[in-house]
């Protein structure tokens, strides 16, 4: 018998990095733990903490001398990028067991379809099932969230904490989401969340409530659909491949002479990254991949990419890159044509909101940055000075999607 609806699950990992490191070490285990650069000099930012070291007022992209303060135990680790590699992948395999339409969407968490795959059973239970696998041959703590679709899955996944299994149905919207602080729908970010405060939008239930024109002018498509999500409406499938979509944004040109001026070549490259930017900000997208063409005067043509461990998406990130491939592959012969092109693009929307693991001593080295900043901004208002798109030293919110395709060859 077909069912009438779908039946999503969102599985998170609770405080996955955290909850490796105790499963691989479980002397760790009820001990408040923390991801971090650098513990040894105390410097570094905090990319992931245990639910113990979160009661002690730990908090994720705190500085580490800041976390210590709150709690000189606490227990910081660096971390093993090999280990949580190796976690995922055999978290992900596990879910393949029950259903094969599982689309990982970050390191630690991912959609499943099994509306075809309960069968007789109760989803609470299948869920229980799978929640008890994973902890019984990973050590590891999950939450599931249980909706007719993908948006209302995952804000069940975060509904209760660690070891959680929550359903939410579109007829509960109302007593369970609309109430809820409009920062902690997901697809709102900080920016998106100041822009509807500024018109009165300070809960779910106002976002599901407030007519669609005036989202539609304020956030573009965005606006509408957020206001689709928030009255539990999304289409969207659980897609097994979205992992596998390489789409681009790219643009060339055929320069109007054939060139070996460095300036020249540079000013090019500047051009064409800034239209490619554009198309991406239109689009919503980030990209971790940055290919270039150089077409020489014979006609000779190379193609030449760089797979990045953080998605990029400003005018400078682009250029930058660019540059860069294009000094280690230029042979100094005349070019005719030069190419930028934005590959292995991701929605915005889609993005984990978490630290980029891989990142994290970047972070680290912006530290006293972000704290001088926050001095600043305390003395003299958040106002005190505007920082231009392409400069804005904000903290890196991406993440590694380029193993997750190998769960499915356990």
């Amino acid at each position: 018998m077909k069912r009438k609806g779908r039946i999503i699950y969102h599985v998170d990992m609770n405080s996955f990095y955290a909850s490796v490191e105790m499963a691989y070490r479980p002397e760790l285990k009820g001990k408040p733990v923390a991801i971090a650069g650098n513990p040894e000099e105390r410097r570094g930012i905090v990319v992931t903490s245990s639910y113990e070291a979160r009661a002690k007022g730990v908090k994720t992209t705190m500085p580490l001398w800041q976390a210590y303060d709150h709690y000189p135990e606490l227990i910081v680790l660096k971390p093993n990028f090999d280990r949580y590699r190796e976690a995922s992948r055999s978290m992900f395999s596990i879910l393949s067991k029950f259903t094969p339409i599982v689309q990982p969407v970050s390191i630690d968490e991912g959609y499943m379809d099994v509306t075809d795959y309960v069968g007789n059973r109760n989803p609470v239970e299948l869920a229980k099932s799978i929640q008890k696998r994973i902890l019984d041959e990973l050590d590891l703590p999950s939450s599931i969230g249980i909706a007719p679709n993908k948006f209302l899955a995952k804000m069940a996944s975060n509904m209760k904490k660690p070891l959680g299994i929550t359903v939410l149905r579109k007829r509960e919207i109302k007593d369970k989401l609309w109430n809820l602080p409009i920062g902690e729908m997901y697809g709102v970010g900080q920016k998106t969340e100041e822009k509807l405060r500024k018109i009165d939008i300070e809960t779910i239930g106002n976002l599901a409530q407030k007519d669609v024109l005036t989202l539609k002018n304020l956030l573009g498509i965005n606006g509408e659909r957020l206001h689709q999500r928030a009255n539990g409406i999304d289409d969207r499938p659980v897609d097994p491949d979205a992992v596998n979509e390489f789409k681009s944004i790219g643009n060339s040109t055929t320069l109007p002479y054939d060139m070996t001026d460095q300036t020249e070549i540079n000013k090019v490259f500047m051009q064409l990254s800034e239209k490619v930017a554009a198309r991406m900000d239109r689009k919503g997208v980030v990209s971790e991949n940055i290919q270039i063409m150089i077409r020489y005067h014979d006609r000779k043509t190379i193609t030449r990419s760089k797979q990045l461990t953080q998605f990029v998406e400003t005018t400078n990130e682009i250029v930058t890159i660019a540059k860069q491939l294009f000094q280690q592959h230029w042979n100094e012969e005349p070019i005719r044509l030069l190419g930028v092109t934005a590959q292995h693009l991701t929605p915005k929307d889609e993005m984990a909101k978490q630290l980029d693991l891989f990142n994290y001593e970047k972070d680290a080295e912006k530290e006293e940055l972000y704290l001088a900043v926050d001095k600043i901004k305390e003395k003299y208002g958040k106002d005190a000075f505007i920082k231009p798109k392409d400069h804005q030293a904000e903290l890196n919110t991406s993440f590694q999607k380029d193993f997750l395709n190998e769960y499915k060859e356990k």
